[in-house]
């Protein structure tokens, strides 16, 4: 069978293809996860993030391909889950833009849409590691811009895509000796081979077997994910040590402007930024360019962006400044034990985390809005967004807590209407922390910095049992094995639970540490955790101890140590 157009038609058996392939496979997908921790959902992930954007091309009734490629970007934006589906959304956001003028597909069209999809990607990860789906994406674009020089027939191009993907994916081993070592390809690269089979089959007009012809909804999904899921805060700065004393923002009208000699490219212009100063955040369309920075020459930050544009918007504070009146304040700002623990002024504060103990205690500190997930159950994109309208408030600072969570939690926040940030808290014991650097009177700029500073200064620890036999870093785990996890390292193997937490807090200390925080999970006890705290004590009775209910599934404890 050829194909040398693809239509609306073609199109829409390819989203729904992908579609089943993927909450088909989501287990599979699940088990390459490295770690053998409950809480491995690349496959989950890419198949909610995946079923989002296809609802918004059922919902579309477009017959050209821009409109519903535009509406399948729009879909996985919205719905993207974990780091894996905020990577697969953005492969598809330059899909979308290569195609947005498009009434329908050629080879040539499909070949350039799957490149541009690779190119997006690459931009939108910080530090792209191979071996990863980056990889998987990136020799498959290779494999079709190759065919389409011989070849008008799509069913061809997109053949060759798969199989180039596929043999991508069987090296990420070599790339990354973590996964050789366990024995299992990237399970991000699996998840975005899949698609590109489905993509392949659908075309061809294989019969795809082995999948239900029932294409479920995301709501039947997230009830499905839901349901196995419940089986289941200041050392400040010292003034002297702000290296770049002003926060410059400023927002450029792209072409616009007396001044203009320069034609706006993205690259070039971050770069230059981020010679001149720290924190850079650079957002950009094609008519806007929005930029924060902190540098010791503000007016210099001005003048360049005066090369490509009219500045719109100009904001310059001076943080030492700001600093000083913090510290001057210092004594007022600071909660009380008895007193409520943070007045979050214009801020909302947004926790992720799971289990009500734990939402209490965020609550505690001043978090505004709780949002449940974490472990199995990475919020999406849309589900951010609609807590930060959901806090009401003026500005917004989002509290991960679980490293899957970054890009959904930064896609939200740049994409917002409201005024967002994220602090990049790998833990609940680090969103902790974090809340306790939080000053209601600083910039938003500000507390992203302040929040972030001591978060190395805590030892966070998680134990929770291994879902399968594997080895890793030379250790033979077996299924059903207490681990504990050392700031996401496996560090100790017991079949016992009180074993397992005494040697991981054992592990976590150092001559320096002085509190340790037990935070106890549904399948943890109170009288187990004072068993524990009453174990270590004995060995070192200098330790301060403080036990919370957390009611967190899958970890009987979360662990802290200061």
């Amino acid at each position: 069978m050829k194909v040398v157009t693809i239509t609306d038609t073609e199109f829409r058996k390819m989203v729904s293809a992908a579609t089943n392939r993927l909450n088909s496979n989501a287990e599979f997908i699940n088990s390459l996860n490295v770690f053998p921790v409950p809480d491995g959902d690349t496959g989950t992930n890419m198949s909610l993030s995946f079923a989002s954007g296809a609802k918004y091309v059922n919902e579309s009734t477009a017959t050209a391909i821009g409109d519903l490629t535009s509406a399948l970007a729009k879909g996985l934006l919205m719905g993207a889950r974990g780091n894996s589906g905020v990577i697969l959304s953005q492969v598809f956001r330059g899909f979308a833009r290569s195609t947005a003028k498009k009434q329908t597909l050629s080879a040539v069209d499909l070949a350039d849409a799957i490149s541009t999809g690779v190119e997006t990607a690459y931009k939108a990860v910080m530090k792209p590691t191979e071996g990863t789906i980056l990889t998987v994406a990136r020799k498959a674009a290779e494999a079709a811009r190759k065919c389409v020089k011989e070849s008008d027939d799509c069913v061809e191009v997109m053949e060759k895509t798969f199989e180039a993907a596929k043999e991508a994916l069987a090296t990420t081993p070599d790339l990354l000796p973590v996964l050789k070592e366990v024995g299992v390809v990237d399970s991000g690269g699996q998840g975005l081979t899949f698609v590109y089979e489905a993509f392949s089959d659908a075309l061809s007009g294989k019969e795809i077997k082995n999948e239900s012809s029932h294409q479920p909804s995301v709501e039947e999904m997230e009830e499905m994910v839901n349901a196995e899921h419940h089986k289941s805060v200041q050392s400040k700065l010292n003034t002297e040590d702000i290296k770049y004393g002003y926060c410059t923002e400023i927002m450029v009208r792209i072409g616009g402007g007396r001044l203009v000699d320069s034609i706006f490219d993205y690259d070039t212009f971050r770069n230059h930024l981020a010679e001149i100063g720290d924190s850079l955040l650079v957002i950009a369309d094609d008519e806007v360019v929005k930029v924060h920075v902190h540098t010791e020459h503000p007016g210099d930050v001005l003048a360049y962006g005066q090369k490509f544009g009219s500045l719109i918007k100009v904001k310059v504070d001076n943080m030492r400044l700001q600093h000083e009146t913090i510290l001057e304040n210092d004594e007022q700002t600071q909660p009380k034990e008895d007193e409520p623990a943070v007045d979050t002024g214009d801020y909302g504060i947004i926790s992720i985390s799971s289990g009500a103990g734990l939402a209490k205690i965020f609550k505690g500190l001043g978090v505004t809005e709780v949002l449940d997930g974490g472990q199995t159950m990475n919020p999406s994109t849309e589900d951010i967004m609609a807590a930060i309208k959901k806090t009401g408030s003026k500005k917004v600072i989002i509290l991960p807590n679980n490293k899957n969570i970054f890009m959904a939690a930064q896609q939200a926040a740049e994409v917002s209407d409201i005024p967002a940030t994220v602090v990049k808290t790998k833990s609940i014991s680090q969103g902790m922390t974090a809340l306790l650097a939080f000053d209601p009177a600083a910039s938003l700029a500000d507390n992203q910095e302040m929040m972030t500073e001591d978060l190395d200064t805590v030892v966070s620890g998680q134990i929770t049992q291994a879902v399968r036999d594997t080895t890793i870093d030379g250790q033979s785990i077996k299924k059903d094995d207490y681990m504990g996890l050392v700031d996401g390292k496996i560090s100790v193997t017991d079949r016992e639970l009180f074993q397992a937490t005494v040697a991981t807090i054992k592990a976590m200390l150092d001559e320096d540490s002085e509190i340790v925080t037990i935070i106890y999970g549904q399948d943890g006890t109170k009288e187990q955790a004072q068993a524990v705290q009453d174990e270590i004590l004995a060995e070192n009775d200098e330790l301060e101890f403080e036990l919370h209910e957390g009611d967190q599934p899958l970890y009987p404890y979360l662990i802290s140590v200061e």
